[in-house]
């Protein structure tokens, strides 16, 4: 018991000895450990990482048309396009024009409509035949040929045949009325032929 009190008046006047610089270093290596401790405890904990929000991506299908293809293709026929194609898309599903066809009469570069006909190449004309009555029914804008056009009252053949070029280069008509988009045709021929006019 008496050796431990020896020890401790022992230790307290070796404590009461250091010198005011010494005090000052044995407090500023107690911060600096302090802080340094403070450093590595805060690092060792585990971090909260914010996960990046997941993007949701909707699958959206693409809509689908049906175009025929028809003239001096390779494979005419009805075939599926995804919506946005161009004549150019639908000429190569119906394996591409026959080979020394003109593809400078048609818009290779506008966008096909959902049903349309595309026709490559010239439309074989009906021809009249001797005696035969002349057209006189509906002419239906978007499928009639240079002779049922020709058949319109002020409408020859020249211009019939403009009008087929015009559609082939500019796809379907969307209303009757367009037909005066085509050079030639003005509002006294169109009032003159409208009544025999349908889409």
């Amino acid at each position: 018991m008496n050796s431990l009190k020896e020890k401790l008046e022992e230790l307290k006047s070796q404590t009461l000895e250091y010198t005011t610089e010494q005090k000052r270093a044995v407090i500023a290596l107690s911060l600096v450990a302090i802080l340094i401790a403070g450093v590595l405890f805060l690092s060792s904990r585990g971090e909260a990482v914010e996960t990046p929000a997941m993007k949701v991506i909707e699958s959206t299908q693409s809509k689908m048309l049906l175009v025929h293809v028809a003239g001096e293709v390779k494979r005419p026929g009805v075939y599926p396009v995804i919506d946005g194609s161009r004549v150019v898309d639908a000429i190569s599903a119906a394996g591409g024009a026959k080979k020394g066809v003109d593809l400078s009469v048609i818009n290779l570069a506008r966008k096909v409509v959902d049903g349309e006909q595309i026709y490559l190449g010239v439309k074989p004309e009906e021809k009249k035949k001797v005696g035969s009555k002349p057209f006189s029914g509906t002419v239906y804008v978007n499928r009639a040929s240079a002779f049922q056009f020709d058949s319109l009252s002020g409408i020859g053949p020249v211009l019939a045949r403009r009008i087929v070029d015009y559609r082939s280069a500019n796809g379907p008509f969307v209303d009757i009325a367009d037909l005066q988009k085509v050079p030639g045709i003005g509002v006294k021929t169109f009032e003159r032929i409208k009544s025999r006019l349908s889409l």
